[in-house]
C-alpha cells in the first residue's frame, strides 16, 4: 500500500512538471505594444494577438481604435510572422512582420515597400 502511495505522488508531481514546461513556452496571446518613429513623428502601435492551435489570429489596432485584421498568421518553435494590409487612397499597403517570441517581448523585423523600394525596420513589442 505504501508503495501505491509513493507512486500516485510521484505520477502527481511528473504531471504538475509537464503542466509547468507547457506553461513555460512562448506564447503570442495577448495585447503587444511598442513605438514607430517615422520622419521625426511617434506613434504607439497596439497588436492583439490570438493562437489557437497552429493558428495564429490577431488584429492591429489604428487610429481611433480601428482594428485591421492580420493575414498569414503563423507561430511555431516561439517564431511568430503576419501581413497587415491598409488601403489609403485606393492604394494597398502590405507590412510582413516577423519575430521571436521570449518571454513577454517580441523582437523582430517589419518589411514595406516605400516608394518603390523595399524597406525594413527593427520592431520591439512588450506584452501588455
Amino acid at each position: 500500500m505504501r508503495r501505491l502511495v509513493v507512486a500516485a505522488c510521484v505520477l502527481s508531481l511528473a504531471g504538475l512538471v509537464g503542466v509547468a514546461r507547457a506553461d513555460d513556452k512562448p506564447n503570442p496571446t495577448g495585447t503587444w505594444k511598442w513605438t514607430v518613429t517615422f520622419n521625426g513623428q511617434s506613434r504607439d502601435m497596439t497588436l492583439k494577438l490570438k493562437l489557437d492551435g497552429d493558428k495564429l489570429t490577431g488584429a492591429m489596432v489604428g487610429r481611433n481604435g480601428q482594428e485591421t485584421k492580420i493575414g498569414d498568421g503563423k507561430y511555431k518553435d516561439g517564431k511568430v510572422s503576419f501581413t497587415v494590409t491598409r488601403e489609403r487612397n485606393g492604394q494597398k499597403r502590405v507590412m510582413k512582420y516577423s519575430g521571436m517570441v521570449s518571454g513577454d517581448t517580441i523582437k523582430g523585423k517589419t518589411e514595406f515597400e516605400r516608394n518603390g523600394e523595399a524597406q525594413s525596420r527593427d520592431w520591439e513589442a512588450k506584452r501588455e
